[in-house]
């Protein structure tokens, strides 16, 4: 039997539903910021499919914190970098973050009785290789009235969410139904992150902080 894996996940995001799952799923991440500028990544790309465009920000936030730990000789050979970026694709349209009360409110009363797909994109490094991959899960947004898209936005929420939405917390009382991997709308899949260090030939279980 092969001893287990010494490495640490390290997660290029600030974002607290990540951590999240990942806590939950039994790994206790380092967690530190990509701060990349997601416009400008942007700007690099010409025409993506909603696919393409996700995993290349989850890439450039990768990237930006692999690129750190060495500048900083923090970089360990066995650590694992994830990053992820998710967008609601609505109407054929890619929506992000609203930032803003009222943006949410908008959102809402453009995506309520609706169904959209959120699109996950992930990117796994390990000594400086990289797999991508991007899942997708329909949501089935409720018909909610006036009243309660205000309040959900008041409550500040959903102002950094993809989508303006949670389905973790208040804003699951809004979702009809998901078909898909209820993860990946949280922010990461795991079974993507799975199959990713799979093609590695690392194992999950090694990284559970039992």
């Amino acid at each position: 039997m092969s001893a287990p894996h010494t490495g640490r996940i390290v997660l290029a995001s600030t974002s607290p539903s990540r951590l999240s799952i990942l806590r939950s799923a039994g790994i206790e991440p380092i967690v530190e910021p990509s701060d990349v500028d997601e416009d400008a990544a942007a700007a690099e790309l010409t025409e993506p499919s909603p696919e393409e465009f996700v995993q290349h920000l989850a890439q450039a936030k990768a990237r930006a914190v692999s690129w750190r730990r060495e500048k900083e000789n923090t970089a360990t050979a066995s650590d694992v970098i994830i990053g992820g970026d998710s967008m609601l694709l609505l109407d054929g349209e890619l929506q992000g973050k609203p930032y803003t009360v009222e943006e949410t409110v908008h959102r809402w009363q453009a995506q309520r009785g609706k169904v959209a797909h959120l699109v996950t994109g992930h990117c796994v490094m390990y000594r400086g290789e990289v797999v991508t991959e991007a899942a997708t899960t329909a949501v089935h947004f409720g018909d909610v009235s006036d009243a309660d898209i205000r309040a959900y936005a008041e409550t500040n929420e959903p102002l950094l969410c993809a989508g303006a939405f949670t389905l973790e917390a208040m804003g699951g009382w809004f979702i009809d139904k998901i078909e898909g991997d209820p993860s990946s709308v949280i922010g990461l899949s795991l079974p993507v992150v799975r199959r990713s260090m799979e093609h590695f030939g690392l194992r999950v279980s090694d990284f559970w902080n039992l």
